[in-house]
């Protein structure tokens, strides 16, 4: 958030008078550059088809059950905004519910591309769909784990489920197990090092939102939704990661025409209501060869920081000198193919 000073007019006294104002925007790689907010982004589709939400939900996954997270009755949350439970199927519209009637849209953003139009700081479609197809783009199969349900700072909160990686990264132990969810960091980091469009940014690297302005009952009740949720969690983490698109299903939620063993990709959003393109694993299992490894980790090795707009070195255990040499390669995955 920036502090600006707002000038303003007071007919009634005949003076001026200034104020300061916060502005938050969002922290896209070039703000003087990106001209017009947009909502086109690469993700993963959390969406499932339940008799609980809107009959024209799709279904893209069915490890994880989102109902088991929200609060259709109402028992512990007093409000919400008008768009109601954006996961779990949807808003079913009257005479289930009387919020606005919607499909699942849950959804995990990995890179915003914003627009389709260069000109107001997005990317053309087809110059994004040409490269997720080359193979530019290394797509694992992608095995997620939600690790929290959290409100966000915003008052009142968005209430989100995180899919972060709990570890640090053991850098210099080739065998050591990768962190649940290691999958979105390192596809995120491919993409951010890819492409360089203004308006390219990623909204609170991992989650999928809930609901928003989440307004609870009591101190009480929110406690209690949330001691739910984590029992929920519990059971999930015994379980472990899994996989998604397990149909498999291509974007209109119709079966995939060519499936394969390996099936758990990304999508391409328009917004977060219209997925128009599936992207498949193109780097497939399994992750403890040492080339596969060294490609992995060397991308994990660093984070991106939204504050300075620049790359920083990620929390690590340790650091193999190898990986530190692809570091300093403008390419990670060429030096180590080379090597």
């Amino acid at each position: 958030a920036k502090l600006q000073h707002l000038s303003i007019y007071i007919p009634a006294i005949g003076e001026q008078h200034t104020y300061p104002v916060r502005i938050t925007m969002p922290p896209v790689l070039n703000p003087q550059l990106s001209k017009v907010d947009g909502l086109a982004f690469l993700g993963l589709s959390l969406c499932r088809k339940s008799d609980e939400g809107h009959p024209d939900s799709i279904t893209h996954q069915t490890a994880f059950d989102l109902n088991e997270v929200i609060d259709r009755k109402y028992e512990y949350l007093a409000s919400t905004n008008d768009d109601g439970w954006l996961v779990g199927g949807g808003e079913p519209g009257p005479p289930k519910s009387y919020k606005l009637p919607a499909k699942d849209s849950a959804h995990v953003e990995i890179m915003r591309i914003g627009t389709y139009n260069p000109a107001w700081g997005g990317i053309e479609e087809k110059e994004i769909v040409d490269v997720m197809r080359s193979g530019k783009i290394l797509i694992p199969q992608i095995e997620v784990l939600p690790t929290a349900v959290v409100a966000n700072p915003d008052k009142p909160p968005e209430l989100e489920i995180r899919f972060d990686m709990p570890t640090a990264v053991d850098f210099n132990d080739m065998k050591a197990p990768l962190p649940h969810n290691w999958q979105l960091r390192f596809i995120h980091n491919q993409l951010f090092k890819h492409f360089q469009n203004p308006s390219r940014f990623c909204p609170g690297a991992f989650h999928s939102t809930i609901v928003r302005k989440a307004e609870f009952r009591s101190e009480k009740h929110r406690e209690a939704y949330f001691a739910k949720c984590a029992a929920v969690l519990q059971r999930w983490a015994i379980d472990g990661p899994k996989s998604l698109n397990n149909g498999p299903w291509d974007a209109d939620g119709e079966p995939l025409k060519n499936p394969s063993e390996h099936n758990s990709g990304i999508y391409l959003f328009t917004d977060r209501t219209k997925v128009t393109h599936f992207f498949a694993p193109n780097f497939l299992p399994p992750y403890d060869t040492e080339d596969k490894r060294q490609i992995i980790l060397s991308f994990l090795a660093e984070e991106w920081d939204e504050k300075t707009l620049s790359w920083k070195k990620a929390p690590e255990k340790s650091f193999s000198t190898k990986i530190m040499e692809a570091l300093d390669c403008g390419n990670p995955i060429e030096k180590l193919m080379a090597s």
